[in-house]
């Protein structure tokens, strides 16, 4: 194994261990490049009563795959941070059907450079994040939101 493969195999075990709702959700980081995240669930245990994924399932793995960007983005630069969610907007655009995948990456016009610089002048530093759930010809359900690195304390 690389290092970022043991860093995607140690944070997905933190979340596994750390967050009850993901271990239910039976989440997993199906990929990370550096830039995108990949986080998948099945369908079967975040299905609604209509068959499909349910809404919170598909909030929740679309947070927590930016969430775990970010947290991998830091540990990759050796940057012990907290990093939480600071807003979001969460779009349901047609029913999932399958299990679930949401990708996710910094929005346009956001930079990891500025981010790191940011965190490396004051401490803490916030960006825009994107995350979809791709369906054939349009996105299934995306997500606008804002995250936020604070340096804990040594």
């Amino acid at each position: 194994m690389n290092d970022r493969t043991d860093a995607i195999t140690a944070l997905e075990t933190f979340i596994l261990n750390g967050i009850p709702l993901a271990r239910s959700m039976n989440l997993s980081i199906a990929s990370y490049d550096g830039d995108r995240l990949v986080m998948a669930a099945p369908l079967g245990p975040n299905i609604n009563d209509k068959g499909c994924a349910f809404g919170g399932s598909l909030a929740s793995v679309m947070t927590l795959a930016c969430w775990a960007l970010v947290e991998l983005a830091c540990r990759e630069r050796g940057e012990d941070c907290d990093v939480f969610v600071g807003e979001s907007t969460v779009r349901y655009l047609a029913p999932v059907w399958d299990d679930i995948r949401a990708e996710a990456c910094l929005a346009p016009h956001s930079s990891w450079k500025t981010f790191f610089a940011t965190l490396a002048a004051r401490g803490r530093a916030r960006s825009h994040f994107r995350c979809f759930v791709p369906g054939q010809a349009k996105p299934l359900a995306s997500l606008d939101a804002v995250f936020v690195a604070k340096r804990r304390a040594a």
